[in-house]
């Protein structure tokens, strides 16, 4: 009998997923709640990115593969037997409980932990920074630094439109004084190292509901994040340095994960259009105060 937890697909297959469940991992094995060592199953990536998240959570738990033929929870996974305790994850975007509840929240529960029980500042992202060549800078970015506006996601509900896009930029550069440089137009990040070096040297992020988000806090950066399919407590709640904005899409259910046909992501389109340019300036004169002094 192995005495350790095997934990499968841990932590699904997006960078977001991957950092909030690694944190909650951090946490709970920092603070005695999780008393047994752990070994990671988990779907390897096309990415160098989510690739290099788990590499430097080496630390954390043994990784191992979990072969994409055993992706389904309805598949039992032989790689998992002789464990003296399993915690199987696949499928997890799926779980009732998984949603209407702050990520981190869900896979502290998950691995054992009442989240009541667990401090505030164990539920921000610090696992990462110690872990990554690019150093963290201060608090709200390097002096000087640049505004970094992240608009692409993997999910269309969530995307920003061009025209907000546009208007943002316009706006950030009439104003701010500092470089403005967009994800849309740069070459993807070849490694984590330098991803979050990007995030780590500017002084606001802008972004639409994605990892950079998330990024943003382990690097400690101040943050500015647009919402469409799901409530900012949800993935921001523990995050000091993160201004949101709920877009509320009229006819979206709460937590919708994936969209169920074209007028999902019309919906959501709708939603930023209804934001107008008061709502998006008055969004950004507030997140550009709060770090210029």
């Amino acid at each position: 009998m192995d005495g350790r937890v095997a934990i499968v697909n841990g932590f699904g297959r997006t960078l977001g997923d991957g950092i909030i469940g690694l944190q909650a991992l951090h946490a709970v094995r920092a603070l005695g709640l999780l008393r047994r060592e752990a070994v990671l199953f988990r779907l390897v990536m096309p990415s160098p990115v989510i690739e290099g998240v788990y590499a430097a959570a080496a630390d954390l738990a043994e990784i191992r593969v979990l072969p994409w033929e055993d992706a389904t929870p309805a598949r039992p996974f032989a790689g998992a037997t002789g464990f003296a305790e399993v915690i199987d994850m696949r499928d997890f975007a799926f779980d009732p409980d998984f949603r209407g509840v702050a990520m981190i929240d869900y896979f502290l529960r998950r691995l054992g932990a009442d989240p009541a029980s667990v401090p505030a500042a164990w539920k921000r992202n610090t696992w990462l920074a110690p872990r990554v060549a690019a150093p963290a800078p201060a608090a709200g970015g390097a002096a000087g630094g640049y505004v970094l506006v992240c608009p692409r996601t993997a999910n269309p509900m969530r995307d920003m439109p061009e025209a907000v896009q546009a208007r943002i930029l316009a706006w950030l550069e009439r104003h701010c004084g500092v470089p403005v440089l967009t994800q849309a137009r740069l070459p993807p990040a070849a490694s984590l190292d330098a991803l979050c070096a990007l995030v780590g040297g500017a002084r606001l992020v802008v972004s639409a509901d994605t990892a950079m988000v998330h990024l943003a806090d382990a690097m400690g950066v101040a943050c500015l994040a647009f919402f469409t399919t799901h409530d900012p407590a949800w993935r921001v709640r523990d995050y000091p340095l993160c201004r949101s904005v709920h877009l509320r899409p009229e006819g979206l259910p709460p937590a919708l994960e994936f969209p169920r046909g074209a007028e999902d992501v019309a919906a959501a389109r709708a939603a930023w259009d209804a934001l107008g340019a008061d709502g998006a300036e008055t969004a950004l004169r507030g997140a550009w105060a709060a770090v210029a002094g």
